[in-house]
């Protein structure tokens, strides 16, 4: 990067590339309850602000969890018509969801170190 840049995009931009990194831990975190479909998802990550995303990023990023082996995937009939895709943590799942909940504090402790006034 160079000296200068870091500012360019404004407080979007960080806000964006944080979320881009910690978006699939969130909703590793959503399912470790229970499963869910991905409108449910969209609209438990829009009651924070910040999380907010769009069906057009979260289905490719369901896709890739699926296909990393880190969610299952079953269809079940919907009370509200057509049949919905509910998506369930896989053991390999759990694992990673464990692996970035005991990195996270010592993560964010580490950035706040280097950006405390």
């Amino acid at each position: 990067m160079e000296p200068g840049t870091a500012s360019i995009g404004g407080a979007g931009k960080a806000e964006s590339q944080l979320r881009k990194g910690v978006l699939e831990y969130c909703i590793l975190g959503l399912l470790r309850e229970r499963a869910r479909y991905g409108v449910e998802l969209l609209g438990l990550l829009g009651e924070v602000d910040v999380m907010a995303t769009s069906q057009g990023t979260i289905y490719p990023l369901l896709a890739r969890l699926r296909r990393d082996g880190l969610v299952e995937t079953a269809w079940q009939e919907s009370p509200n018509g057509p049949p919905r895709r509910y998506y369930m943590l896989t053991p390999r799942g759990e694992a990673a969801l464990a692996e970035f909940t005991a990195i996270w504090p010592h993560f964010r402790h580490a950035v706040d170190r280097f950006i405390a006034d």
